[in-house]
C-alpha cells in the first residue's frame, strides 16, 4: 500500500499541473514532506488523506491503490456482457507479427494490455507463450478466464484501470490493439516510460492507436474516457529503439452495427540491449 500510495500522490499531482511546493502549500506542509511521501521514505497521516484526496481530486480508495470500478469507464462492459464475443474468435493480425518476429523458441513473457474477452491472449498462450493479460471489465475477464479453460490454457489475467496499473515486473513482449486511446495526454509519457523500462533488452512492444484524421468522422460509440491520438506521436516515444515498422492504416469496421472507418497508427518497436 505504502509504494502505492507514493506512486499515485505523484501521479495524481503531475496531473493537475502542481510541484511538489505547490500541492505542499494547499495542505499546509513543507514540500519535503511531499517528496518524501513520493518517495516512499514516509506516508501521510490517515488525517491528511481526506484533503490530499480533495486537492488532486480523486478518490482515497484510488490513492491507496484500491481502485473502484463501481462507475462504468467504458461502454464495453456491457457490450461484453452477452455470450456472443463482440470481436469475434479470430485474432489479431498482429499475433502473427509476433509469431514472425518473436516465435517462442524460449520462455517468453507476454503482457496483454487491455485484453478484452481474451481472444488475442489465448492464442499466444496455445502457441506457448507465457501470457499475462489485464483488462477494467468484468465481463472481459470472466470470458478471457472461460476461453483459456475452453482450449486449455493458463493467463495469470485480472482487472485494472490502464491509467492506474504500472509494471514492476520484465515482459519480453507488451501487446496492445485498441486500448491505449484510453490514457489521457497528461498520462502518456509516464506511462509509456514505465512500459519501456520494464521490457527486457530485445523485448518487443506491439501497439496501435486511434488518429484524428479531418476527413474521417467521428465513431458511432459514445466514449467519454476516450482520447485520440495524433499521427506520428505514438512513435516519438520509441526514439531510442529500434523501429522495426509503423504505418498508418485507415479501415472499414461495424462493431456498432452501424458501418464507419478508423484511422490507427501501428507500431512494432525493438529495445536492443545497451
Amino acid at each position: 500500500m505504502k509504494q502505492n500510495l507514493s506512486k499515485n500522490i505523484h501521479i495524481y499531482r503531475k496531473e493537475k499541473g502542481l510541484t511538489q511546493e505547490g500541492l505542499a502549500q494547499q495542505l499546509g506542509v513543507s514540500y519535503q514532506a511531499v517528496s518524501k511521501w513520493e518517495n516512499a521514505q514516509t506516508m501521510p497521516d490517515i488525517l491528511m488523506l481526506p484533503e490530499l484526496s480533495r486537492v488532486l481530486e480523486v478518490s482515497i480508495e484510488k490513492l491507496l491503490g484500491y481502485v473502484s470500478f463501481d462507475k462504468q469507464v467504458t461502454i464495453y462492459e456491457t457490450e461484453y456482457g452477452t455470450s456472443d464475443y463482440y470481436w469475434g474468435l479470430q485474432p489479431n493480425s498482429a499475433c502473427y507479427r509476433i509469431l514472425e518476429l518473436m516465435p517462442p523458441t524460449r520462455h517468453i513473457k507476454v503482457l496483454d494490455i487491455g485484453c478484452g474477452e481474451g481472444k488475442d491472449a489465448v492464442f499466444l498462450a496455445r502457441n506457448g507463450y507465457d501470457v499475462t493479460a489485464f483488462d477494467i471489465t468484468d465481463h472481459g475477464i470472466e470470458k478471457t478466464k472461460r476461453l483459456a479453460d475452453q482450449v486449455g490454457v493458463h493467463i495469470n489475467v485480472f482487472k485494472a484501470d490502464i491509467l492506474d496499473y504500472r509494471l514492476s515486473s520484465e515482459f519480453d513482449i507488451l501487446f496492445s490493439s485498441g486500448v491505449l486511446h484510453y490514457v489521457k495526454p497528461t498520462y502518456r509519457e509516464e506511462i509509456m516510460e514505465n512500459y519501456k523500462r520494464y521490457t527486457s533488452d530485445n523485448g518487443m512492444h506491439f501497439f496501435n492507436v486511434f488518429v484524428q484524421k479531418p476527413f474521417i468522422a467521428p465513431p458511432p460509440e459514445n466514449e467519454p474516457h476516450s482520447f485520440h491520438w495524433k499521427s506520428g506521436e505514438l512513435i516519438t516515444y520509441y526514439h531510442d529503439w529500434l523501429i522495426e515498422s509503423c504505418p498508418e492504416v485507415i479501415f472499414d469496421c461495424n462493431s456498432s452495427g452501424i458501418p464507419h472507418q478508423h484511422a490507427m497508427s501501428k507500431l512494432v518497436a525493438k529495445k536492443l540491449a545497451q
